[in-house]
């Protein structure tokens, strides 16, 4: 049953892995756990996670490396790697761990992980968090060490929350307290000392700040040193889990206030709460002072994050401890309303002091949600922060990937925060699609789920122009980089690209209102012709980034038109059939692009007119101006077929008193000289070759447009008669491309049983134009109503081409 398999490795049948793991077996049993073991271990990882399948082990293998697992002896990678394997293999009734306290704690946590993959089904995760917590509570010396068993404490807070009791959460909280505020402030003892070494040189030295100054206040995750004591690693550890614990301990309901509600609470507050002194802060409960004692520790981390770092891995990391510190202060805020006043002074320097540096741009993120989460309370001017937000960072940081996805999901997360700056999003749409354009493949899933919160009536067209133009945006950007200064680090743009006449018209004034144009950061409300871009830009259509964007467009507008539906009136709909129709034969020259998206504009086309059946009507001139012109017809091929179609479905009174018969007439005439053009076999280069499906949609609609308007029959009838006649003739074939004979058959049957039906115009008009009373269901489901006993006579009279007889 298990058939698939990783394209990095042959297939390996199930009879095959089952002499493999008896192998691994006998390995395992030895007594010495050689290169062998762990050769074949890694191997059989690789094999097991390289499929989209579960692999069965056998049971002997399995226990074998669950044993292995708890061997004291056991190297460690060894055990590494069967805690990996075991994991893929979760969740699974054929593993039989448990938590074992005489364990030592490295094994503890490889043993911890792999009951967590079990997904709980046998309370796993419960039991692992009550181990944990066991440890927690034993001070003694020799028992597990705790620097491994922190990081398994903060996952179980996550998968499980109701896990911990009362009493074992107000000891975590004290237990964390203790580990942030006191760790030591001497480095950690080396591992060996030298034979010849001082008692004065083996004296630890103290705590360092990242600017090499010696460290004068608590020990933070900010200050270095060469070896760290077990309670500063535990100090780390807590830091990383303190927001999810703090989100856990909070107070009921901590997610239902309204935004404007504890803006109310919070500035009520703030008028009567000074800050709290560290003094009666100790007198607090354990899980308020946890609360008092985090925010000291994120106030050390912003002021360390102040100094000069001696080296690009420090400075790094400041920006990161930075952005979690500030999504700290947001969890306590929101919890407890007077550190929101203690908290404004410092971020809103902070603010000032990181929007000017491009480096620590990513601080800005969490920056402004806290502005957005306390809203008025904050006193801050939002909208001078979103407008700095929305315009600037896009516009030079498109090319960061991670900046991409965290500004993206910071876009979706707080949406129902954005209250009313939401319209400073939905006009900054032309800035995030540059995030967009330049990391399609990651980023298109997050836009779908985002786009329906950026389409607006009043900016829908320009954003269906923006999508439609993404892959001239990304050779834009391209150039772009490549016109600026070079970079430090490796170029972010393709460098087996040669573009030179790109460049030069990039840098001519001549062009540099359609570049900026392109490069807008807001919506404008104006559209651009870009067909002169396009012709510029056509030696950029191979690069690898901008047909990775032409492949994720499709996708795009299938959201966006989801979306816009929504919100559209008549008169929008209009406008969008009018910019499918338009923009049809107006697209970057990327490979198949065209194609790609023809395909979702047919179908877009259909699903508009469905919405809006009087659209053929109302925008009758423009249909026939459109169908008028056979140029790109085999390329427009879809599109073309979905206009005729909508053509023959609601050019009907049925679906708007205003049709005519002079309309009608009119799209006839139209339609009639289409198929004349498309179907004649003169030996002419210029005549393109037409596909089956638009010849017979055209046949059909002919057929439709004559049966409300019987004066036409004649010329229908002629021109069916014409068609399949010609489809007898040798040179069809070569006039329908690949399709050849295939469709010519095609084509001469659907002629024959339309050239059936107009000699019967009263059952051709029930037929091809059906009432909306026979287009019911019922009529469909009900075999004793009209529309089956219709359906039954006029197949008899098809087949025998004659009166209506009875039975």
């Amino acid at each position: 049953p298990y058939s698939g398999s990783s394209s990095l490795f042959r297939e390996i049948q199930d009879e095959e892995l089952k002499k493999f793991c008896s192998r691994i077996s006998k390995l395992l049993q030895a007594e010495d756990l050689g290169p062998d073991t762990l050769d074949s271990l890694q191997r059989l990882f690789l094999i097991i996670s390289a499929t989209k399948y579960n692999r069965r082990l056998e049971k002997t293998c399995v226990d074998l490396l669950q044993a292995t697992l708890g061997l004291a002896t056991c190297p460690e990678q060894l055990q590494v790697l069967c805690a990996a394997i075991l994991r893929e293999m979760s969740p699974s009734d054929s593993l039989s761990l448990v938590w074992d306290h005489t364990q030592n704690s490295r094994q503890l946590n490889l043993v911890a992980s792999v009951l967590l993959a079990q997904g709980d089904r046998n309370e796993e995760v419960s039991a692992v968090g009550q181990g944990v917590l066991r440890a927690l509570e034993s001070r003694q010396p020799e028992g597990p060490s705790l620097r491994y068993l922190l990081p398994i404490m903060a996952k179980v807070v996550v998968l499980s929350p109701g896990t911990l009791q009362e009493d074992q959460a107000t000891l975590l909280s004290k237990r964390l307290v203790d580990w942030l505020r006191y760790a030591s402030l001497q480095q950690g003892l080396p591992h060996s000392s030298s034979f010849f070494s001082t008692p004065r040189a083996r004296q630890p030295g103290p705590i360092t700040e990242m600017d090499g100054a010696v460290a004068t206040d608590f020990f933070t995750v900010l200050s270095t040193g060469h070896r760290f004591t077990e309670d500063q690693w535990l100090n780390v550890q807590a830091f990383s889990m303190l927001r999810a614990w703090l989100l856990h301990s909070g107070p009921e309901g901590l997610g239902t206030l309204d935004t404007d509600d504890r803006s109310e609470q919070e500035g009520s507050t703030l008028s009567v709460i000074s800050a709290t002194s560290s003094s009666a802060g100790r007198l607090l409960p354990p899980r308020e002072r946890l609360r008092e004692v985090a925010f000291e520790y994120c106030q050390r981390l912003i002021e360390q994050s102040n100094r000069r770092a001696l080296r690009k891995g420090d400075s790094d990391l400041q920006k990161a401890c930075l952005v979690e510190a500030v999504l700290v202060l947001d969890v306590l805020c929101r919890q407890d309303p007077s550190f929101l006043y203690r908290s404004l002074s410092c971020l809103k320097a902070l603010h000032g002091r990181v929007r000017g540096d491009p480096a620590s741009v990513r601080v800005l993120l969490p920056l402004a949600r806290f502005f957005l989460s306390h809203g008025e309370a904050a006193a801050v001017d939002s909208e001078a922060v979103y407008q700095h937000l929305f315009t600037r960072i896009p516009l030079e940081q498109f090319h960061s990937p991670m900046l991409a996805f965290e500004f993206v999901q910071f876009c979706r997360d707080n949406l129902h925060l954005f209250g009313g700056h939401l319209g400073t999003l939905r006009l900054s749409f032309p800035n995030l699609f540059k995030f967009l354009a330049w990391n399609s493949p990651p980023l298109t899933s997050e836009f779908v789920a985002l786009l329906p919160a950026l389409v607006d009536a009043g900016t829908a067209l320009e954003m269906l122009h923006a999508l439609l133009d993404l892959p001239c945006l990304t050779a834009v950007l391209d150039l772009q980089l490549r016109s600026s200064p070079a970079p430090s680090e490796r170029p972010l743009w393709d460098t087996s690209l040669r573009a030179p006449s790109c460049l030069e018209a990039f840098r001519d004034p001549k062009f540099q209102g359609l570049f900026q144009y392109v490069l807008r950061p807001k919506a404008s409300g104006a559209t651009e012709r870009l067909v002169p871009l396009y012709q510029l830009l056509q030696p950029m259509a191979g690069c690898a980034r901008v047909a990775q964007c032409a492949e994720a467009v499709p996708t795009l507008l299938q959201a966006f038109f989801s979306a816009v539906t929504q919100v559209a009136d008549g008169a929008l709909i209009n406008q969008l059939a009018l910019l499918l129709l338009g923009r049809s034969d107006s697209l970057y020259p990327a490979p198949g692009y065209a194609a790609r998206v023809h395909s979702v504009l047919s179908s877009q086309f259909l699903a508009l007119c469905t919405l809006k059946p009087s659209l053929v009507v109302e925008l009758a001139r423009d249909l026939l101006e459109f169908l008028g012109s056979v140029n790109g017809l085999r390329s427009r091929a879809s599109l073309v077929t979905s206009v005729v179609w909508a053509v023959g479905e609601y050019l009907s009174v049925a679906y708007d008193r205003r049709c005519t018969v002079e309309q009608i007439n009119k799209f006839f005439e139209a339609l009639e000289a289409l198929l004349f053009e498309v179907t004649q076999c003169r030996p002419s280069a210029a005549l393109p070759r037409c596909p089956p499906k638009v010849v017979t949609a055209l046949m059909t609609t002919l057929t439709k447009l004559a049966s409300r308007s019987q004066d036409l029959i004649p010329r229908a009838s002629l021109l069916l008669s014409k068609m399949r006649t010609l489809t007898q003739s040798p040179a069809t074939g070569s006039m329908h491309g690949e399709h050849g004979e295939e469709g010519a058959e095609a084509i001469c049957t659907r002629a024959t049983e339309l050239l059936t039906l107009l000699k019967m115009p009263s059952v051709a008009q029930f037929v091809l134009t059906p009432s909306t009373e026979v287009c019911s269901p019922r009529y469909h489901r009900d075999v004793n109503t009209a529309l089956p006993l219709a359906l039954r006579t006029v197949s008899r009279l098809v087949e025998r081409e004659a009166g209506l007889l009875p039975g």
